[in-house]
């Protein structure tokens, strides 16, 4: 993914720093539209997964939909230019001034997961002079083979109506006069990657909802089959798409489409998870007793998701390509900066011979890493820096004036430069 010459260009930056590939976002966004139009689905990216401007600016510029959890990603969303009533705004906890704000942007559609919910949707809208255009989210009861904390189509999840309150639902969407039905909701989990086998069950188990809801005398007009196709974060060069046509075929192959009805997609992670990347340098290299540590200047409050779900991001040093004769591999802890032990970004990870200052890549870091990061400690923000727009980073000269003051020069690690000697680079 990295050629040597942006390579070259991040050692001036100023460390860490997301970097995003515009030119794989820009194919991986191209292909969902083709597939959209191919098997007549509509696609809206779900927002939570990254909201950096260039990037949404660029999806809703490609003709997709967005998929909202807040009321400040609905008018995010707005101001990056996704259409009103291309926008659905799910989410089991929705305020009453964000019901408020899209009921007057005049979204698209409330996905709405609760009977509590649609009476109070009902009641604002009738406040205001409104409609509200509602889907209701359905929880299948489904396990989507993943991570616990990503799973949310079981009964036990938090997620959406269950069974045994449908027929409550049919009663209540009789009695509300404010709101349009559109139509049902699922979504069983995310970084799914048993692709045909868990989203064809989805289909079919969806197909027998919807019938059940037409027996009741409701028009389904939209499916909403929701998101949750994983990514391959062990290689991620040699899977840079997700398998996103197999997502397709389980949907239309197994899901009978009724004459006029709309079906729906919210793919997020995997819209973006590949092209962004997490740079990072090393301030130092430890021995311990048992094992030797790499200390980055990245840490667990710019991606929480490795202490948070115990996830793996493949690791890179980018430095090691400039050096001849300085292959030897070595394990290591790579660890952050921050003062909690769970700070770590992967044990045991056989990589080259790593010195102070070496550029570190933690990959596929597009999809909940820059979007989930905090202050904790105090510490700054990572910023984004775009491939095709280097001009606006922040270069290590910000900071000190020169790109390396005078006394720290024996510092820099000089065995990025082919043919050094690595022992003169501070080698532990």
């Amino acid at each position: 993914m990295f050629d040597l010459a942006s390579i070259e260009k991040f050692e001036h930056i100023a460390t860490p720093f997301y970097y995003y590939d515009m030119e794989l976002l820009g194919r991986t966004v191209d292909m969902l539209s083709c597939l959209s139009a191919r098997y007549g689905i509509d696609v809206h990216y779900a927002v939570k997964a990254n909201v950096e401007k260039r990037i949404l600016e660029m999806i809703a510029g490609r003709g997709i939909g967005a998929d909202c959890v807040s009321g400040n990603e609905v008018l995010r969303a707005l101001e990056c230019g996704f259409p009103a009533d291309r926008i659905v705004f799910a989410g089991v906890g929705k305020s009453d001034r964000e019901i408020h704000d899209a009921l007057a942007a005049g979204i698209g559609a409330f996905n709405c997961e609760s009977l509590h919910e649609i009476y109070v949707v009902n009641a604002m809208a009738g406040a205001y002079g409104l409609r509200a255009r509602v889907a209701v989210r359905i929880n299948p009861n489904i396990d989507a083979h993943t991570h616990k904390y990503v799973t949310t189509g079981l009964f036990e999840n938090k997620f959406g109506i269950a069974r045994h309150e449908f027929e409550a639902l049919v009663e209540l969407l009789g009695r509300c006069r404010n709101i349009d039905f559109t139509g049902l909701h699922f979504h069983i989990g995310s970084q799914i990657t048993e692709v045909s086998e868990v989203f064809s069950l989805e289909a079919r188990r969806a197909g027998e909802i919807v019938s059940w809801f037409e027996d009741k005398g409701l028009h389904v007009a939209d499916v909403d089959f929701g998101g949750g196709l994983g990514v391959d974060y062990e290689d991620p060069d040699g899977n840079p798409m997700a398998h996103f046509e197999a997502w397709f075929k389980a949907i239309v192959e197994n899901y009978h489409r009724r004459d006029g009805q709309r079906l729906h997609l919210e793919p997020g992670r995997s819209v973006v998870a590949q092209c962004g990347t997490l740079i990072s340098r090393v301030l130092f290299v430890k021995r311990g007793e048992t094992k030797n540590f790499l200390i980055l200047d990245a840490g667990m409050n710019d991606l929480v998701r490795p202490a948070l779900y115990g996830a793996y991001h493949k690791i890179e040093n980018l430095s090691s390509r400039f050096r001849k004769g300085f292959s030897e591999m070595q394990a290591y802890d790579v660890v952050g900066p921050v003062c909690e032990s769970s700070d770590v970004w992967g044990q045991g990870r056989l990589l080259p011979m790593s010195v102070r200052g070496d550029l570190m890549a933690i990959r596929s870091a597009g999809a909940y890493g820059q979007v989930m990061a905090s202050r904790y400690n105090l510490r700054d923000f990572a910023p984004a820096v775009f491939s095709d727009d280097f001009d606006g980073a922040p270069r290590y000269a910000d900071y000190f004036g020169t790109e390396m003051p005078d006394a720290l020069q024996h510092l820099r690690p000089a065995a990025r430069i082919p043919g050094t000697d690595p022992e003169s680079a501070g080698r532990i």
